[in-house]
């Protein structure tokens, strides 16, 4: 388990439950000096139960990045505890209270999971770890001027509660864009931040329209319940009473009525295959 000098513990709520269900009264630990003074206060805020103010997108960020590094190192140490030998199990659930390491063998994206929950108490992972190559890319001083400038003016318009996914987008364009250039070439040293921009735009509605089109497919094979197709012809029931059938004839165009006859053949032809009970002798 891990903990910090003052014993707040930062990692192993579950090991803990099963060394005192064990009745052990002594147990190693791992003493983790140099956390933030913010992580600890929101360590200890949870393992009190306490409710803390919401985090700023930055703040959170970087006790998400704190969190994560801590799990990674907990769970490198656990593996090789276990290399010669096999893991002791832990018990089902997670207490309130302190952040809890993945198992050995998990994935890192589990861990990235598990730290956003821990800071913001929803699977906000994506978004954090955005924020975090930001600040990585603004103090990295072998990238590009243009690439750290725009991750910079980004990571100020979130300080003042713009979202990220914008930023982010903006950010990697500009990185699209020095990828593009070639020293001493007049067609790619002139790239403006207009361009930039328009490039991000460009990657963004390139992404929404692939999302919709996969949206769109899963919805076509979904099988749907019973009790959804029941409710589904409930609501028609006696729809030719509740419409102007004269209004809708004028007012639909061909594709609005080559849906609708679509679904009348449709249930007529699963009418005519639908098993019936036989007839009584």
């Amino acid at each position: 388990m891990t903990i910090t000098p003052d014993g707040v513990l930062l990692c192993g709520r579950r090991r803990l439950e099963a060394v005192r269900r064990l009745g052990w009264r002594t147990v190693r630990v791992w003493v983790r000096a140099g956390i933030s003074d913010e992580l600890a206060r929101l360590v200890a805020e949870q393992d009190e139960n306490a409710t803390h103010k919401p985090l700023a997108p930055i703040e959170a960020a970087r006790l998400f990045k704190e969190v994560r590094e801590l799990m990674r190192e907990d769970a490198a140490r656990r593996q090789r505890a276990t290399r010669f030998g096999a893991p002791v199990a832990e018990p089902a659930g997670v207490g309130p209270g302190s952040g809890e390491s993945p198992e050995p063998g998990r994935n890192a994206l589990e861990s990235r999971v598990q730290a956003a929950r821990f800071v913001t108490h929803r699977d906000s992972h994506q978004q954090l770890e955005r924020i975090v190559e930001m600040e990585r890319l603004t103090a990295d001083h072998d990238q590009p001027a243009a690439v750290r400038e725009v991750a910079e003016d980004e990571l100020e318009y979130i300080r003042d509660g713009g979202a990220v996914d914008p930023g982010w987008q903006r950010v990697r364009a500009a990185m699209n864009v020095e990828a593009l250039r070639h020293p001493g070439d007049a067609d790619t040293d002139d790239l403006t931040a207009h361009e930039v921009l328009a490039a991000a735009r460009q990657d963004r509605a390139r992404r929404i329209r692939e999302n919709r089109k996969k949206r769109a497919s899963a919805a076509a094979l979904a099988h749907r319940s019973r009790r959804s197709f029941t409710l589904t012809w409930a609501e028609l029931a006696g729809w030719s009473k509740h419409y102007d059938t004269a209004q809708a004839a004028h007012e639909l165009n061909d594709d609005d009525w080559a849906l609708f006859l679509s679904v009348v053949a449709e249930t007529v032809t699963r009418e005519r295959e639908r098993p019936h009970p036989a007839e009584p002798a």
